[in-house]
């Protein structure tokens, strides 16, 4: 089976390729697409070694001729970031002026990526052969996913927000990894976490008891909120509930997208070593843990139609029944050759079904103002959001994100 890798000069590819050097004997081939000519030969070289220092029989090769890597492919895997990280250092920092969190998935700041990665994103998609699956990793996740989804695509969206906790929990409860399951619920990067169940028990009652601070030290939400709202709530959702602190935590210091930066610059410096042929500590610092794990294993239930359970951002077809059917949720699914199934699970309490039901909202018309553009689309999508949703507010943060990606936006060239 050939896998295409969009994005492949990632400094993340390193985790990818491992993860599938030590778990996917079923791949034949991987190939790498990228633009970036000297970071895609620095970071393909590397992932060579790493295959061969596992005995991997995969091929690998690289190159930046899109309709070469995607022919034949039978899954997609789409990583990219439009503008690199001097887009995400402008996303986290222009909406502070109007003291609004400044983010790279969410708010004003997640829009602008949306904007830019949208048209992108569907672009390779549809140069892709029909029968491949998109598997997007590609923040912010769940508009990128409804995206593909609306024009046609077999996708399915990952990100790894599901199997930390599953890791993390199963270690505290000595349990292995596969048989703890989580009823995990929400849209991307608005989650909560309601139960972890190990042989049909629900565990997360007697680890909130146990260990509700280094619970809610993980997420950095306060531990009376975590122990209020009765479930563990993704880390992104610091960003609605301790908004203010946030912001000002934010001024004045470092973007994380200037460390990221750092990171990736030295990364690459030891990515060019010869002799490295596994992954540096180095690594770890640049997020996405357990990428490769959580990617691998969606793409084996997808190609092997073996009923593996996975946190996957798919169609809402009434799972959440305040949501229209083509919203699309992030939530525990059984996962085949057909695609995802929500796992069945009890209603959201009203506090997480307004929250969600307002972020749900505020997607829809995002991936219109993507896909359509327009300046009042973007002003709509924006006024909607709930960390915005003041007039004055969304007027000033829609000219400040167009001026500030204006090189990014062909409607606006």
């Amino acid at each position: 089976m050939k896998i295409a890798v969009v994005g492949g000069g990632s400094t993340y590819t390193p985790e990818l390729i491992d993860g599938f050097a030590r778990l996917a004997p079923f791949v034949s081939e991987i190939v790498l697409l990228d633009p970036a000519a000297d970071r895609l030969s620095t970071v393909g070289a590397f992932a060579q070694r790493i295959l061969r220092a596992h005995g991997s029989r995969t091929t690998l090769r690289w190159t930046a001729d899109v309709d070469d890597a995607l022919a034949g492919a039978a899954t997609v895997v789409i990583q990219l970031r439009v503008g690199g990280q001097q887009a995400r250092i402008s996303d986290e920092t222009f909406p502070l002026a109007c003291d609004c969190v400044g983010q790279e998935t969410t708010g004003a700041g997640g829009f602008a990526k949306a904007l830019r990665t949208v048209p992108m994103v569907l672009d390779i998609a549809r140069r892709a052969d029909p029968g491949a699956w998109i598997v997007n990793f590609t923040n912010p996740v769940g508009i990128v996913t409804r995206a593909l989804l609306d024009d046609g695509h077999r996708a399915a969206g990952l990100c790894n927000v599901a199997i930390g906790f599953q890791r993390r929990w199963a270690a505290q409860l000595g349990v292995d990894p596969a048989a703890l399951t989580l009823d995990h619920v929400g849209l991307n990067h608005l989650t909560w976490e309601r139960a972890a169940y190990v042989d049909g028990v629900d565990r997360l009652p007697a680890l909130l008891e146990s260990a509700l601070d280094e619970i809610a030290g993980n997420v950095q939400i306060p531990p009376a909120l975590v122990r209020s709202l009765g479930s563990v709530p993704s880390y992104y959702l610091r960003y609605f509930y301790c908004h203010d602190e946030v912001v000002a935590e934010e001024r004045g210091r470092p973007t994380r997208g200037q460390r990221v930066a750092e990171i990736e610059q030295e990364l690459l410096r030891l990515y060019r070593d010869p002799a490295l042929d596994t992954k540096p500590e180095l690594l770890g610092q640049r997020g996405g843990a357990f990428y490769s794990e959580a990617a691998v294993g969606l793409i084996a239930s997808l190609q092997h139609d073996d009923g593996g359970v996975h946190a996957v951002n798919v169609r809402n077809r009434g799972f959440l029944p305040f949501l229209a059917d083509d919203a699309v949720i992030e939530t525990t699914c059984t996962v085949g050759a057909r695609g995802a199934e929500p796992v069945a699970a009890a209603p959201l309490r009203p506090e997480q079904a307004g929250l969600v039901a307002g972020v749900s909202a505020y997607e829809e018309l995002a991936v219109e103002a993507a896909v359509k553009g327009g300046r009042d689309r973007v002003y709509r999508a924006l006024l909607a959001h709930p960390l915005v949703a003041r007039h004055a507010k969304a007027e000033r943060l829609t000219d400040d994100l167009l001026a500030a990606n204006r090189d990014h936006l062909a409607w606006l060239r």
